[in-house]
């Protein structure tokens, strides 16, 4: 299988939502997580997907059959000790309501080395590899993806990651070919002291020098930064309304995955991610895209460079309406 991605997602969730559009309540069950939403955004890119996880309980039991439908080349290691979680949404009122999270557990010994085993087997065999984080950081080591990422990198594959904490310090230990960060990430891991570009500007390359050979930072609202190169870009695009805020991150970094599995080079990787995440804000439901809609939109995204943002022209139209109103 060439051209392929593999998403390691060590603990997928189960996700309910209660919604209602029109007279009648309606109920959602789909699997969820980091690396489940990943998955889904990176097979709208016309990309497949070997998605590598644990299941266990009840839970794991129903996210099974509804991982298998959602297209991907399921590996899984089925658990022993503990249970798979899973959260339930209210969305009737038009905004999210929490019911309840369940984390889950924590992976025993003998499932971790498992599950490692399974997918550094499958990693070897792919040009891309992505490791997503837990649901919790307590359920999965850090340890074990400092040691995927060297494994994975030593061999060829190149790793993409969007971490924090201690599991980003470990992957950059090994080093990675591309990470994804939030700014509000950056400085609660004491990374960067603020969110002004000089700060976020200094981190990147201190990500650089410390094992990411390419870096994304995003800034909620304001444009992502890139370092690629040795050199920083705002990722310029246009401003859509949001239906629904989250996942655009894990949009972003499923976008460059696909890219790179495909062989294209880096810039236009940023590009696409970042066009996949711009979209998957206007959709209810993580991770989705139409390819046509997301190709499209990327001829309208630039990488310009930091600093050197052009300044504001007034078109003839302007000037006339200015004009009339004097």
């Amino acid at each position: 299988m060439s051209g392929h991605v593999m998403v390691f997602a060590p603990t997928p969730r189960l996700t309910v939502t209660v919604d209602q559009p029109a007279d009648h309540p309606e109920l959602h069950l789909h699997p969820g997580g980091q690396g489940v939403w990943q998955a889904r955004m990176i097979m709208s890119l016309g990309v497949e997907v070997v998605l590598c996880a644990s299941l266990g309980g009840e839970i794991g039991q129903v996210l099974e059959p509804l991982l298998v439908s959602e297209g991907v080349d399921l590996k899984v290691v089925v658990r022993d000790s503990g249970g798979s979680g899973g959260y339930v949404h209210d969305r009737r009122a038009g905004t999210r309501q929490e019911i309840v999270d369940v984390p889950g557990h924590p992976l025993s010994r003998h499932e971790l080395d498992e599950l490692y085993n399974l997918a550094l087997g499958e990693g070897l065999r792919a040009p891309v590899s992505v490791l997503s984080g837990p649901n919790d950081p307590t359920l999965v080591p850090p340890d074990l993806y400092r040691r995927f990422a060297a494994d994975l990198g030593a061999n060829g594959s190149r790793v993409v990651v969007d971490l924090a904490g201690p599991h980003l310090a470990a992957v950059l230990e090994s080093g990675v070919f591309f990470l994804k960060v939030s700014h509000e990430e950056l400085i609660a891991d004491g990374r960067a002291e603020g969110d002004d570009e000089e700060q976020l500007t200094r981190a990147m390359y201190d990500l650089h020098a410390t094992g990411a050979e390419n870096v994304v930072v995003s800034r909620a609202e304001r444009p992502a930064l890139a370092l690629v190169d040795g050199e920083v870009f705002e990722v310029e695009m246009p401003r859509l309304e949001a239906a629904d805020p989250r996942g655009a991150g894990d949009s972003m970094t499923a976008g460059v995955a696909a890219v790179v599995a495909g062989g294209g080079d880096v810039r236009t990787a940023i590009r696409t991610g970042a066009a996949a995440g711009a979209l998957n804000v206007t959709r209810h439901g993580l991770g989705t895209g139409r390819l046509d809609s997301i190709t499209g939109l990327v001829e309208r995204v630039r990488l310009v460079p930091a600093g050197s943002r052009p300044q504001e022209r007034t078109t003839p139209d302007e000037l006339a309406e200015r004009a009339a109103e004097r």
